[in-house]
């Protein structure tokens, strides 16, 4: 049996208090801070915006890029996190990061906790013209949903493009036309991954995985793949406590006795525990499948990230091929 303990994420998200917040809005103006080294990063690359475009931010950025995609020429898009080799749940936002939040006039956000720092933000620095799409509220999920990692849900990006073509409308709307026929371009765009998740279930059918986090699970759930590491355990290890001997030991089991196909883990958080798995799959022959909790860059958007991992999953399954990074 491996170890089970893991170096503690901070406790919940990391939050500036208002006053905090405010402060730092103050700094940034007096030093005229650019844009963060820690996370944020253009979505929309330099000269493609028009005068006048909409400052926009997504705050993870497979949602900034949505924005690109539907917004187009007249918007002028920002990420907040988007490294691949950090732990976006103790992401801290700098003072560069909250005067970018601050003068959007347009942010996407995921909810459920997972970036609440920008609501802090919000809060400080409220603007009745300001467009927020919480994508959480969006879908009318409840701040007890225990997943947070709702891009990987088949249903969300379209109602983000919707959502966001409405609000781009609202904000410049002699382009509504404009932004209208990207959000259904996006749209017929998703159906080369909606189709592969749909021949997945059907080529595949009693396909079982085993886990870390619940990163990729709404995808599992939608290729019609059983996961069976318990959620309680995926949990503890989003959340950075310890994992029970109990549970590791019924992981363990799970490579042993080949009752799983495939192996899903958080590529961009490993520790102690991950590592463990990962050595446990190995001596078994279980294929391994890397996922992401921000969107790999460069190379890909996020059709062809949301498709990269499913194919990533076939291979595993059918080729007993691992993939631990795209």
């Amino acid at each position: 049996m491996h170890a089970m303990h893991r170096p503690a994420r901070a406790p919940g998200r990391a939050f500036f208090a208002v006053a905090a917040l405010l402060s730092l809005l103050a700094i940034a103006a007096l030093t005229g801070c650019g844009s963060s080294s820690s996370g944020s990063a253009s979505a929309s690359g330099s000269g493609a915006a028009t005068p006048g475009a909409i400052a926009a931010v997504g705050a993870e950025n497979e949602y900034a890029n949505v924005i690109e995609q539907i917004g187009g020429r007249y918007v002028q898009v920002s990420a907040i996190e988007s490294n691949p080799n950090t732990d976006p749940h103790t992401f801290e936002a700098s003072p560069s990061v909250a005067q970018e939040v601050s003068q959007a006039k347009l942010i996407v956000q995921n909810g459920v906790g997972y970036d609440t720092y920008m609501e802090k933000i919000e809060s400080a620095t409220p603007s009745s013209s300001r467009k927020v799409i919480d994508v959480q509220k969006l879908l009318g999920l409840p701040e007890s949903t225990p997943n947070p990692h709702l891009w990987y849900k088949p249903t969300t990006m379209p109602a983000v493009a919707r959502a966001l073509a409405a609000d781009l409308s609202a904000l410049q709307p002699t382009h509504a036309a404009y932004f209208q026929a990207n959000a259904r371009t996006f749209e017929a765009s998703l159906q080369p991954w909606l189709t592969a998740l749909r021949q997945f279930s059907a080529r595949y059918p009693n396909t079982t995985a085993a886990t870390t986090e619940p990163v990729g699970d709404y995808m599992l759930e939608a290729a019609g793949i059983k996961n069976l590491t318990p959620f309680g355990m995926q949990a503890d290890i989003m959340n950075g406590t310890d994992v029970s001997p109990q549970d590791v030991s019924l992981q363990d089991r799970l490579f042993a006795d080949h009752t799983v196909k495939v192996f899903v883990y958080n590529q961009q958080v490993t520790d102690s525990v991950t590592e463990g798995f990962l050595k446990q799959a190995a001596h078994a022959g279980v294929p391994v499948v890397g996922v992401y909790e921000t969107m790999p860059t460069p190379g890909y958007d996020y059709q062809s990230w949301m498709l990269a991992e499913l194919t990533a999953l076939e291979r595993a399954v059918a080729d007993r091929a691992s993939t631990q990074k795209l």
